[in-house]
C-alpha cells in the first residue's frame, strides 16, 4: 500500500500557461485495501468523478493542457478535503456504507496518499508557474439518496474568495447556450480545499469547473467538453489581462 503513487502527470507545463488538476479522476483501490463495498459501487459517482480522467486526457492530447491527476478513489481518501475534514476517509457516501474505512489507520493513509499527492502538486505548480489552473470535477444529475432533486446545470463554476475568473467563465459558458451553475450544486465556499490551498493561498487564478457527468460519459461528450473547457479557459485568461 505504501508504495502506490497517488498521482500521475500528463504533459509538460510551460510557464505562464494553463494547467489542470483533477483530485477525483480515478476509482482505483490500492492492493491491500479492502473497502468492503460491492464491485459496482466503484463505478458510481461516489467513487470517481465520471468522465473527468478522459476529458483531462483529451485536453492534454488535443489542446496541450498538462494535468496532475489522482490515481486512487476518493473512497480510499478524498484528496479534495482538508486533513481534519470528517469526510476525508468516508465511512458512508450517498447512502453507501464503506465498512472498510470504519477502523482504518487514519494517520497511515494520510501519510501514504494524501500528503504525497499534495506535496507533489505543490512542487508541480511551483515549477509550472501557471497563468490559470483548471480544477476539473464532475457531478451526478441526481444524488442516489435524493432522486427527486434534479440538477439542471450542465456545468457549474465553484469559487471561494477569488471569484473573478469564475464570473468570466460563467458568462462564457452561458454564451454557448449552456445552463450554468453559480456555486452549484454545492458552494465553493464550503468545498474548495485543493484550490484554497494551491491557488487562493498563492494568489493564483483558477477555474473550479464541475461538469454534469452525463455530459462527459462517452467519447463524443469528452471531446466536445475538452474543446469547450479550453476555449473558455483561454478566453478567461484574455479577459483577466
Amino acid at each position: 500500500m505504501l508504495n502506490v503513487l497517488p498521482y500521475r502527470t500528463i504533459g509538460q507545463p510551460a510557464p505562464g500557461g494553463i494547467v489542470l488538476v483533477a483530485d477525483h479522476a480515478s476509482n482505483a483501490v490500492p492492493q491491500g485495501i479492502d473497502l468492503g463495498v460491492a464491485p459496482g459501487v466503484m463505478d458510481r459517482h461516489v467513487a470517481v468523478d465520471i468522465g473527468v480522467e478522459c476529458v483531462a486526457e483529451r485536453l492534454a492530447a488535443d489542446h496541450g493542457i498538462p494535468a496532475h491527476l489522482a490515481t486512487l478513489s476518493r473512497l480510499v481518501i478524498d484528496l479534495h478535503r482538508e486533513e481534519d475534514h470528517p469526510g476525508l476517509i468516508p465511512e458512508t457516501s450517498d447512502g453507501h456504507l464503506i465498512p472498510g474505512n470504519a477502523s482504518v489507520d487514519r494517520a497511515e493513509r494520510i501519510a501514504a496518499f494524501y500528503r504525497p499527492y499534495h506535496d507533489a502538486l505543490e512542487e508541480w505548480l511551483a515549477a509550472a508557474a501557471p497563468r490559470l489552473i483548471i480544477s476539473l470535477h464532475s457531478f451526478t444529475p441526481r444524488l442516489e439518496t435524493r432522486p427527486e432533486e434534479a440538477r439542471p446545470w450542465q456545468v457549474s463554476l465553484l469559487y471561494n474568495q477569488h471569484a473573478n475568473p469564475a464570473f468570466h467563465a460563467m458568462r462564457l459558458f452561458r454564451e454557448q447556450g449552456l445552463i450554468v451553475g453559480d456555486n452549484e450544486p454545492y458552494s465553493g465556499r464550503d468545498l474548495n480545499a485543493t484550490m484554497n490551498r494551491h491557488a487562493e493561498a498563492h494568489g493564483r487564478d483558477y477555474l473550479a469547473i464541475e461538469v454534469r457527468n452525463d455530459q462527459i460519459a462517452d467519447a463524443e461528450g469528452q471531446v466536445r467538453w475538452a474543446a469547450l473547457i479550453v476555449d473558455v479557459a483561454r478566453k478567461t485568461v484574455a479577459a483577466l489581462g
